[in-house]
């Protein structure tokens, strides 16, 4: 038996945002890596917390990229 869908809305409760605002980031970065060695591709990804804290993920390359932006 499958897991049941859920509606996609804002959590309420700040706690359980939070958390699950750690397992899906935690996945979402792992995908991406995931992506980037399987499939040889170039991969970035970044993602802001509502704390404003920075998250990223990027593949050797374009890590080169991203930090000559931002200079």
């Amino acid at each position: 038996m499958g897991r049941g869908k859920i509606e996609i809305k804002r959590i309420e409760n700040t706690t359980n945002r939070q958390v699950t605002f750690c397992k899906r980031r935690n996945g979402l970065l792992k995908k991406a890596y995931e992506l980037s060695v399987l499939c040889d591709a170039e991969v970035a990804l970044v993602v802001f917390s509502s704390r404003g804290r920075l998250y990223e993920y990027a593949n050797n390359r374009l890590l080169r990229i991203m930090i000559l932006l931002c200079r």
